[in-house]
């Protein structure tokens, strides 16, 4: 009983902040509400007993709306560049899609409401760490040096050339 109070408590706040985002005027109200909105989802993971993907979300997603607020704040000249219209011509098919997404959550929602959950959630950082060190440690490590080498190919990229 507890677990669907919590639950639709944070899809209210999920689905609100999700609705600040595309109506606020102002684009650092915009950028909070989308903070907002992703410690939500990070919420709604603990809720659900998975607690590394909770943490990649604070970390990664939260973390990284607080960057893009500071930015803002620091790249915006004045007042009147920090509010933009939010809403544009495209409104009518974006409902269209948005009703058809919801359609079908809720038909496959029916379909699979007699199927019960078989155990309680169970942590998953012990599973994923002997994964990630354990038989995915070669391939772990050589993404790294992909998104390494990728990052500093970026960096070259984004410099000024010196004229």
């Amino acid at each position: 009983m507890i677990e669907q109070i919590v639950f639709y408590l944070l899809a209210a706040v999920i689905v609100l902040s999700a609705l600040g985002v595309v109506l606020l005027r102002n684009v650092m109200h915009s950028a909070l509400s989308l903070g907002l909105c992703l410690a939500g989802v990070a919420g709604i993971f603990a809720s659900l007993g998975s607690d590394f993907v909770f943490a990649a979300q604070i970390l990664v997603y939260v973390g990284g709306i607080a960057v893009l607020i500071l930015f803002v704040v620091l790249l915006a000249g004045s007042a009147s560049d920090l509010i933009t219209r939010q809403i544009n011509s495209q409104w009518l098919p974006s409902l269209v899609i948005c009703a058809a997404f919801i359609w079908s959550y809720l038909r496959i929602t029916a379909y699979f409401s007699g199927i019960a959950a078989k155990s309680a959630p169970a942590p998953t950082v012990r599973a994923i760490a002997g994964a990630m060190l354990g038989d995915y440690a070669v391939p772990f490590e050589l993404i790294s040096v992909v998104l390494l080498a990728s990052m500093t190919g970026a960096a070259l990229f984004a410099r000024r050339k010196e004229e």
